[in-house]
């Protein structure tokens, strides 16, 4: 199980041999993609990253949903088995995109807000946040991997991230930027941790993880049905006090640790050398998980204005 659906069914077929003997016949002429590790390539933003083309031959030979049968062995299979730069650069391009639609999406709300057609920035906010939603859940529950469908939900996520931030900027003044350092801070905290042994991911650690996750979701829903029918205000339960800035503390922890638990999950699909296609649907899958980290920074940071 993962911090979202998308590693929780990708672990769960990784575990239960789904992807096994994939890959088997690149072994021979690339034999250091079965012991990458997360974070050991040449580096974030380094050169070696463009070393290997982007377009190489693409996993397309037979049906990605065949590959999860478990009756269907990968031995025969002539696709590529992802490599640690495939992760990164479909991430990149996931966050380039979401960055350029977000950028676009604040300035529209941002003067919709100086309008004050409030209705806008909430039709941007809302409609970003279902599609969003909507298309995540196509995508957890697919049994193929739709890059259409994942670069769908990057723009729809983009539109809700540039609404929420327009909204949050105008009533906390460069909290934006404060958010944003802080996500870039816990991310390179967490994957350094990660790295060195300090953060550990467990089959244990997962499942209680997990629990939490589920207790804060239901939660979170209460919550916002308590404030959409106007018995509570602002934050909903707790505000701005103690209460409430310890539950966004709490969210905060939980989002971090969902990103040990991906690159936990990225680095057991490079060693076992699943399909090369997977690397949009981890990239996909450490996106979501970044951009839950920055709206938790933008609710605990906004309450500590508070």
């Amino acid at each position: 199980m993962a911090g979202n659906p998308v590693f929780s069914n990708f672990d769960k077929n990784l575990r239960s041999g789904q992807y096994a003997g994939f890959g088997s016949q690149q072994q021979g002429a690339q034999p250091g993609y079965g012991q990458q590790q997360f974070g050991q390539q040449p580096g974030y933003g380094q050169p070696g990253f463009q070393q290997r083309p982007y377009g190489q031959q693409p996993f397309g030979q037979q049906g990605f949903d065949q590959q999860y049968a478990p009756q269907a062995p990968m031995q025969q299979s002539s696709g590529r088995s992802m490599t640690m730069d495939d992760v990164v650069m479909k991430a990149i391009a996931l966050f380039g995109l979401l960055i350029v639609v977000a950028g676009g999406s604040w300035v529209f709300a941002q003067r919709a807000i100086d309008s004050q057609q409030n209705t806008t920035v909430l039709g941007l906010w809302a409609g970003g946040a279902i599609v969003s939603l909507v298309l995540s859940l196509i995508i957890a529950f697919r049994k193929t991997i739709s890059v259409p469908l994942i670069i769908a939900f990057t723009l729809a996520e983009g539109v809700f991230v540039g609404a929420v931030s327009a909204f949050f900027n105008t009533a906390y003044p460069g909290v934006v930027v404060q958010a944003v350092l802080a996500t870039l801070c816990v991310f390179a905290g967490v994957l350094l941790g990660y790295k060195t042994g300090l953060i550990r991911v467990t089959a244990r650690s997962r499942r209680i993880f997990m629990y939490m996750l589920i207790g804060y979701m239901l939660f979170a829903l209460v919550n916002f049905v308590l404030v959409l029918t106007g018995l509570q205000e602002g934050f909903g339960i707790g505000g701005s006090g103690p209460l409430g800035i310890a539950i966004s503390i709490f969210a905060v922890a939980l989002a971090s640790y969902s990103l040990a638990i991906d690159f936990d999950s990225i680095s057991d699909g490079v060693r076992a050398g699943v399909p090369e296609k997977t690397s949009w649907l981890l990239a996909y899958g450490l996106l979501v998980s970044v951009v839950w980290l920055y709206i938790e920074m933008l609710r605990l940071l906004a309450r500590l204005r508070d």
